[in-house]
């Protein structure tokens, strides 16, 4: 994922010019340590310094996670893109590597995935290091400048070293293309069944499904999707696998597929689609888009490629192309949501898919406040919040109409609005700091909680330096949303907002440990 053609064309105008703005900032940041500038993330994935967006190449191997992803090392703008590279042994400390891939003569890196070749059918690998290998997207500038349709290809690299090293194919490119202009985002997998391996790659407004026995040489399968969910931009970053029916022993496959623009608050989001995959054609009942996360900064996700005991871990780009570029950051723009389980339920029975922060979460927090509520109708109660901007929030409470308020002594405000009667919860950042930046990021956003189980509704509510990701009912429903706050938000306000008598039974704020402190 990455801008549109028509901006492309102009990007080099773009990036000195941003340029030149940037370097001016530059010495006043210089007596900062890194990791502790304004806004920086103290427990969510961000580069060092520079433009970061998709993840891509998301793999485990040999007791690492990898998160490769898109990256300009020159500048805080988009630029020509690179693979950035961090690894994890746990998915909550993180440490840098160098760059991983280079754009080359057959173009710039776009987004892509990565897998282990066990049996080196590649004939990449050795007898004893099975290679890893990325698959991305090659973009050729000149070619799009001159008008054709055949600018996007499909490359891969490879490395016998566990990611610190690659080396391009030398048949690259793997897969030609000259009938779409967006032709990209190439998700790789072994299929046990076919004995094969398959491609999901989008196509404008479609999915296609591509399969191959040496990850070089590739066939088309089927395409899905023209006249499936929402269409109001370009599909990317596809994503489809199978996942169990909490509770059964049924199977279901699951499809995602980001659009821009088209999410339901504004600019770029990611849908999903349930159905089924036959090894050659994927197919789904649902019509309606459907969206895996309603906030407007959560995009281009995609999951991990052999995580253990088969889990499927989620990590999406933070952010939003419709002001990407203008959000108040220096040295560094972009950072990743925290890692997420993915999941399937049947809910009252509409499969539904759940996406919720990674159990090992719980090393990271330390809880502060542990208190039960009762709160007459309109009243409210102020709670003081000691860690402010790097905490979470958890707490149940009956469907009724509410607001959570987070405050500080600059008259900043983030409201999170429970509306009983339209069952909506409403995300207000329009007065959270500094907005002003790009018009659409005041806008109020709004989620449906459409499809209710009977009970309380579960919260659990994740406060970094600039974002907020609010969960409910363990990822039934979840928004995240940047914020600029210039202070830390230090109180917390709930209202009662109904005819009745509020309890919270259980309300806990948590202090979050900072995972780059060894850093500063």
């Amino acid at each position: 994922m990455r801008f549109h053609s028509l901006i492309l064309c102009v990007f080099i105008s773009l990036i000195y010019g941003c340029k030149q703005a940037g370097d001016t900032k530059k010495d006043d940041m210089a007596e900062v340590p890194l990791y502790s500038e304004p806004f920086r993330p103290q427990y969510h994935f961000s580069p060092p310094e520079k433009w970061m967006n998709d993840p891509n190449g998301l793999v485990y191997h040999q007791g690492i996670y990898h998160l490769f992803y898109q990256y300009y090392p020159d500048d805080i703008v988009w630029g020509p893109m690179h693979w950035g590279h961090a690894t994890s042994e746990d998915m909550l400390q993180w440490e840098n590597k160098p760059i991983a891939l280079y754009p080359d003569e057959n173009g710039l890196i776009f987004s892509g995935s990565a897998v282990i070749d066990h049996n080196n059918t590649s004939g990449l690998g050795t007898a004893d290091k099975a290679p890893l290998v990325a698959v991305f997207t090659y973009h050729d500038m000149e070619k799009e400048k001159a008008g054709g349709t055949d600018y996007q290809t499909q490359g891969i690299a490879y490395s016998l070293d566990n990611g610190e090293s690659f080396k391009m194919y030398e048949g690259n490119p793997v897969l030609l293309n000259t009938e779409f202009k967006d032709f990209r985002d190439p998700k790789v997998y072994w299929d046990e069944d076919s004995g094969k391996w398959v491609m999901a790659l989008v196509a404008g407004d479609h999915l296609r499904l591509y399969s191959s026995e040496n990850l070089t040489d590739w066939d088309y399968m089927s395409r899905f999707g023209s006249d499936k969910g929402a269409h109001g931009g370009v599909w990317e970053c596809p994503d489809l696998f199978k996942l169990p029916v909490a509770g059964t022993d049924e199977f279901k496959w699951v499809l995602l597929i980001s659009i821009n623009p088209g999410a339901p608050n504004g600019g770029s989001g990611t849908q999903y689609f349930i159905g089924d995959f036959d090894g050659t054609t994927f197919t789904s009942d649902q019509n309606e888009a459907r969206w895996l996360d309603w906030g407007t900064d959560n995009y281009a996700g995609v999951t991990y490629n052999e995580a253990p005991g088969g889990e499927r871990i989620f990590i999406g780009w933070m952010s939003n192309w419709t002001y990407a570029r203008d959000t108040p950051t220096e040295v560094w723009r972009s950072a990743m949501t925290l890692p997420r389980t993915l999941s399937l339920s049947k809910i009252n029975d509409d499969y539904t898919l759940l996406n919720y922060p990674l159990s090992g979460m719980s090393d990271l927090m330390n809880k502060e406040i542990d208190i039960d509520l009762e709160i007459a109708p309109n009243s409210y109660e102020a709670i003081a919040m000691e860690s402010g901007n790097q905490s979470s929030i958890h707490f149940t409470c009956p469907l009724v109409s509410f607001s959570l308020s987070l405050t500080n002594d600059s008259g900043e405000e983030l409201v999170i609005e429970l509306n009983r009667e339209e069952e909506l919860l409403v995300l207000d950042r329009s007065q959270s700091g500094l907005v002003d930046f790009q018009e659409m990021f005041s806008k109020i956003q709004q989620m449906p909680l459409d499809n209710l189980p009977e009970g309380d509704l579960e919260f659990d509510i994740f406060l970094d330096a600039s974002s907020v990701e609010v969960f409910v009912n363990k990822g039934q429903f979840a928004m995240t949303s940047q914020i600029f706050p210039t202070k830390s938000f230090d109180e917390l306000i709930i209202r009662n907002e109904g005819s009745k008598e509020l309890i919270v039974p259980d309300l806990r704020t948590f202090s979050i440990k900072s995972i780059w402190s060894s850093t500063d």
